[in-house]
């Protein structure tokens, strides 16, 4: 079992919701990012999100696009964000880690190193869950059991136009949580349809059984905490990455983390 199943269990268990914040390995600072890490984890993060980055990220908005070619150019692979979760690991042996990514960087790295060497070396550097954007769930029953073999979840997107018989491949070989994409379009697009969430996630839960996560399209406390009564998790990505975006170096973490700090705060009062 991962870290990811106890970690939502409890907070399940103590009424709170799961802050789930994204960032692209090696933005904006090709070696920021364990330190980043752990100031999410100041800040109130329950699990990490690491975008991996990737030149043509079909599911990512110009945003995130830009990060990813940032990293790209400052020479950030699949190789470097596995020893950026050694290197938080060294002093976090509790915060789940999942990879945010695509299909090309993983088989690339097999095709190097033989089969299933990334399942064996992200398991070894401590990462919990991988959510593969371009894997279809009826092509991934042996890579989901290979996950789990290792300690590891494979985690799904459902979209708006996920039907019941998409929602319900989803639920033979996800684990961990699913991640519902609120809107239609890439990442940082859109305004939120809270009323649009909230009729949702009820048909998602009639197929799924591991907790929901709602992202794209939240911005702030406040909409954190609108979605935080319907979702089991929050995750938040564009916004993160356009707080940091041209920062001086010493101001990035401390940014992130009080971000994160508010939009913790939120989620934690009572509904009133």
């Amino acid at each position: 079992m991962s870290r990811i199943q106890p970690t939502l269990a409890a907070l399940q268990a103590s009424g709170r919701k799961a802050l789930i914040p994204y960032v692209t390995a090696g933005f904006p600072y090709a070696d920021i990012t364990p330190e980043l890490m752990h100031g999410m984890v100041a800040g109130g993060a329950d699990v990490i999100e690491l975008g991996v980055p990737f030149s043509d990220p079909s599911a990512d908005g110009p945003v995130i696009q830009k990060a990813g070619d940032q990293a790209l150019a400052a020479g950030i692979g699949l190789l470097q964000v596995l020893e950026m979760v050694r290197v938080f690991r060294q002093k976090d042996s509790a915060t789940p880690i999942v990879l945010m990514g695509y299909a090309n960087p993983i088989e690339a790295y097999d095709l190097k190193r033989g089969k299933n060497a990334f399942v064996r070396d992200a398991s070894a550097a401590g990462v919990d869950g991988v959510l593969v954007v371009d894997y279809p769930p009826e092509e991934c029953v042996a890579f989901a059991a290979t996950l789990r073999a290792h300690e590891m979840d494979l985690i799904f997107l459902l979209a708006p136009t996920s039907t019941p018989e998409r929602m319900a491949q989803v639920a033979q070989v996800a684990s961990g949580y699913v991640y519902y994409v609120s809107l239609k379009g890439v990442t940082g697009s859109g305004a939120l349809d809270l009323g649009a969430v909230e009729a949702m996630l009820p048909r998602i839960r009639q197929h799924v059984s591991v907790p929901v996560g709602v992202g794209f399209g939240i911005r702030d406390a406040a909409t954190a905490k609108a979605i935080s009564r319907v979702a089991d998790a929050v995750v938040i990505g564009s916004r993160i990455i356009q707080l940091i975006d041209g920062q001086p170096r010493e101001q990035v973490v401390p940014l992130v983390r009080d971000f994160l700090a508010g939009v913790r705060t939120a989620l934690d009062q009572p509904a009133g």
